[in-house]
């Protein structure tokens, strides 16, 4: 019987907190605790009040172990925001003369060389993800081990954070006596929850329009080619029909929920539009029509944006897949008809699906990069990625993970 494993993940929003916790076996994944908590202290991906965030991510933990009955020791947590950079970059390394055969060990010492690129101080490196491999001139080998050559390259992704973002981030989790088992980037966590492997191959662009950030993503065959974070999403949304609509903030945000569509309505209909309450004791007025344009305007705004993360002008050939869009704006209604006008591309919207347990909730695109965290973590038991981030762990941490590897290994 195979042996079941269990990971935790912290989706760290800026609207929501969520924390789930999970067993994964057989390839199937079922969700044991989840714990869903408004944001705090976050802005924009960024940690702008440490205690404020720390109690948000406390809340969330807590009601996740209280569901589940387990304790979350070590967690997967996501990355966004401006700061996240990245490039692509090529390493070479020559195979030992004794059999000429390619070995694991060969594999770390060329991804070595690929991050051998100067960082500043202020900067840590994220991810350092292999995207193909070429073996003495030829070209598009995705597994090089036990093959036979003289020269060895490798093409990477390199992703980059920024130093004091991190070093917050990683101060709120373990304040809440969470150590921190990895840092993923939200793109790249989102895609494992909605993108089809035969998309990645095709070529396809992931865009995750969460609360105060719009993650982009480019896959190209089977592997990562581009990624991006534009510093705007549903906040903006709602700042602006609460300035449009004269309303305070809260109020437009239920609005927005309630009544926001992209949905182009009929010229010619008579109907009048659902009227909406503006405040306790004030006249009702029929806002659709205005509300449907402030909304249209931001988010035909954000496209563009994307279109402007494109490496290529002509990204239709780069990625003949399409968009899968996801996050929580991607529950706007007719959102993917809009985006579909505005970059001339294929569009579906993306949530996760194939689980089980206390799943119900999360079949979202909202929840996109919190399940995503969670098959992350189980491909990466499996097939670790090349050099992920790893913080400093303080002596609490380290026999933390010591004991919980003892208990794996006696487990097995």
């Amino acid at each position: 019987m195979a042996k079941e494993s269990t990971f935790s993940a912290i989706d760290v929003g800026t609207s929501k907190i969520c924390t789930l916790i999970a067993s994964f076996q057989e390839g199937s994944l079922k969700i044991l605790g989840a714990g869903i908590t408004p944001s705090e202290g976050i802005r924009k991906g960024l940690v702008v009040n440490i205690d404020q965030a720390r109690e948000a991510i406390k809340r969330s933990v807590h009601l996740a172990q209280r569901t589940s009955g387990r304790s979350v020791n070590a967690a997967y947590i996501s990355v966004t925001g401006r700061h996240i950079s990245s490039v692509n970059n090529r390493g070479v390394v020559a195979i030992p003369k004794s059999d000429r055969m390619v070995s694991s060990r060969d594999l770390k010492r060329v991804l070595q060389s690929a991050r051998s690129i100067t960082i500043p101080n202020e900067r840590r490196l994220l991810h350092v993800i292999p995207r193909s491999y070429t073996l003495d001139g030829q070209t598009g080998v995705r597994n090089p081990v036990g093959m036979c050559g003289f020269r060895l390259d490798v093409e990477t992704h390199i992703i980059t954070a920024a130093a004091t973002s991190i070093h917050n981030l990683v101060k709120c989790i373990r304040g809440v006596g969470v150590e921190v088992e990895n840092l993923v980037l939200e793109p790249l966590a989102s895609a494992e929850a909605v993108i089809r492997p035969e998309e990645k191959e095709a070529g396809v662009l992931l865009v995750d329009i969460g609360g105060g950030t719009t993650d982009i993503a480019i896959f190209k065959e089977g592997s990562i080619w581009h990624t991006s974070v534009l510093p705007v999403g549903g906040y903006q949304i709602t700042r602006d029909i609460s300035i449009g609509l004269g309303i305070p903030w809260e109020m437009a945000e239920g609005i927005k929920k309630r009544y926001g569509s992209l949905l182009v309505k009929s010229s010619n209909s008579d109907q009048q539009a659902e009227p909406t309450p503006l405040a306790p004791g004030n006249s009702y007025a029929g806002l659709s029509q205005d509300l449907g344009d402030i909304i249209r305007a931001r988010v035909d705004e954000i496209f563009k944006l994307v279109m402007l993360e494109m490496p290529d002008s002509k990204y239709e050939t780069i990625v003949p897949a399409g968009m899968v869009l996801t996050g929580g704006t991607a529950n706007l209604p007719g959102i993917d008809a809009l985006a579909q006008e505005v970059l001339n591309l294929p569009v579906r919207i993306g949530a996760p699906q194939g689980m089980v347990g206390l799943a119900d909730d999360l079949h979202d695109p909202a929840y996109a990069s919190s399940v995503g965290l969670l098959l992350w973590a189980a491909h990466q038991q499996s097939d670790e990625p090349a050099l992920p981030y790893q913080p400093r762990l303080g002596r609490r941490g380290l026999a933390r993970r010591w004991f919980s590897r003892l208990k794996s290994w006696l487990g097995r």
